[in-house]
């Protein structure tokens, strides 16, 4: 089931037009989301349709809202179309409309949809917002409210879509659309729309990670030992399971170049058959040779065991380059049939940029193959614990070390360790909901509100070759 509505969200996305991966990442979560026909049921907002003669303010109930500091308001205006927001030769103007809904009940879903058009806009995902805010007895609940997914463009035509569920105590809600920072553009917006709905289906995905450093072995004994967790995992129910990196190496006293194989090869062969006949998703860091390279690489096995795809480690550390491995340059994400994910491996967790590049191409859980380590922090030193923790907090996403030194995890994406290995041997794992939204203190879900704060146009020496301070 969960197959069948994550197969039909990824042709929506792609019947509405992919914009740079952030359709993907804000369409992810709202697989399963069920609501009930708009003509079944109540039209909560009064003129939900911004319809007639041209105003210079919008239709009662509908307020508009400025910021403090006036000269950085938009305009607010009705027009033929509908509801003009723009702010001529203001790049940086901000402004809106809301209206309150009463009536909102708590446990209640209520189903939310928005249509704009957007013109001349440099970032849509960044400037159109739609936003719903619980409020009991006219307070918010929450100061930054929920940001609704979208907009999803079109030929200029922009849509929003989302189900939340009211908190309890909730007795009302504010509805806000809003412009931000147009820099020369304008949206129109043409209807807006609160509904009662089923709520949304659970996302639930069982994931696994395996903390095993096998000791005087071979490569054999390893994908034995190893195999023998994907079994583990299997009888568990589990979706997926993150074992570490270079699995065939560890333990075994050989070389890089001793332990190299293509891919694929014997060892997605052996880690693929215990994948189909436990019929879950399997991540392995392997050694890879491909013509005259040699990698570092992991790879995803799907619930048939074939290879769905690998990611080679971008970022060297010295023992590795010193002996001639080649750094990859690409960070794929992988559709799976509960969501999508991507895989770093190793010293690639030192650096902010993969966890962040995968985030924004819509990943929802990151596997991170790692010789070490999750150590915990010592003496006031920051360590892999602490790092991980950060990054998958940074990015919204489930990140799962699977490791040699430390502890293996589940980290969610408020940065709780949701599973630890806690010096032990195994297998561990928990089970997590891909649609659940936590919100973060005052900020709000990050996930949802961080694509659209940031400022990629202000990062340029991030993509410049580096040099020294002084040059």
């Amino acid at each position: 089931m969960r197959q069948s509505a994550y197969s039909t969200a990824v042709r929506v996305w792609r019947a509405i037009g992919r914009r740079g991966g952030s359709g993907a990442l804000l369409l992810l979560g709202l697989t399963g989301a069920a609501a009930e026909p708009a003509s079944e049921a109540p039209e909560l907002l009064a003129h939900p349709a911004f319809v007639g003669a041209a105003a210079e303010t919008p239709p009662p109930p509908w307020q508009c809202w400025q910021p403090q500091w006036r000269p950085a308001a938009c305009d607010v205006r009705m027009g033929p179309e509908g509801l003009v927001m723009e702010a001529p030769g203001r790049l940086f103007a901000v402004g809106g409309v809301f209206q309150e809904v009463q009536g909102i009940r708590g446990g209640q879903a209520y189903r939310f949809e928005a249509v704009c058009r957007v013109r001349h806009l440099v970032s849509p995902l960044g400037s159109v917002l739609a936003r719903l805010t619980w409020t009991r007895r006219g307070r918010p609940l929450h100061p930054a409210g929920r940001l609704a997914r979208g907009p999803w463009v079109r030929d200029g035509e922009a849509r929003f879509a989302d189900v939340w569920v009211a908190p309890a105590g909730a007795d009302g809600a504010r509805v806000s659309l809003e412009l931000k920072w147009p820099r020369g553009g304008s949206v129109i917006w043409q209807r807006a729309s609160l509904r009662p709905a089923a709520p949304p289906a659970p996302r639930k995905v069982k994931i696994g990670t395996v903390y095993l450093r096998p000791r005087n072995s071979t490569t054999e004994k390893n994908l034995a030992r190893f195999g023998a967790q994907i079994d583990a995992a299997g009888r568990l129910g589990l979706d997926l399971v993150c074992l570490g990196e270079g699995i065939t190496l560890v333990g075994t006293g050989r070389n890089y170049a001793e332990c190299a194989e293509p891919i694929p090869g014997p060892g997605t062969r052996r880690l693929g058959a215990a994948a189909r006949r436990n019929h879950l998703w399997v991540v392995a860091g392997l050694y890879e040779k491909a013509g005259d390279a040699l990698y570092c690489t992991a790879v995803l096995l799907d619930r048939q065991g074939r290879l769905a795809g690998k990611y080679r480690k971008v970022h060297l550390p010295r023992e590795e380059w010193t002996q001639g491995l080649r750094p990859g340059g690409e960070y794929p994400v992988f559709d799976t049939d509960f969501g999508r994910i991507a895989i770093q491996i190793c010293y690639d967790w030192f650096f902010p940029e993969p966890e962040a590049i995968f985030a924004l191409k819509g990943a929802e859980i990151i596997l991170a193959p790692t010789w070490g380590n999750t150590l915990p922090d010592q003496a006031g030193r920051v360590r892999g614990e602490t790092v991980f923790r950060v990054r998958a907090r940074d990015n919204g996403v489930y990140l799962v070390p699977s490791v040699y030194d430390g502890n293996s995890m589940v980290i969610d994406p408020l940065g709780r360790i949701r599973v630890s290995s806690d010096g032990r041997e195994g297998l561990f794992w928990t089970e997590v909901d891909l649609n659940d939204r936590a919100m973060l203190d005052y900020v709000g879900h990050w996930r949802t509100l961080g694509p659209r704060h940031r400022r990629p146009e202000t990062y340029g020496p991030l993509v410049e070759p580096p040099r020294l301070p002084s040059e």
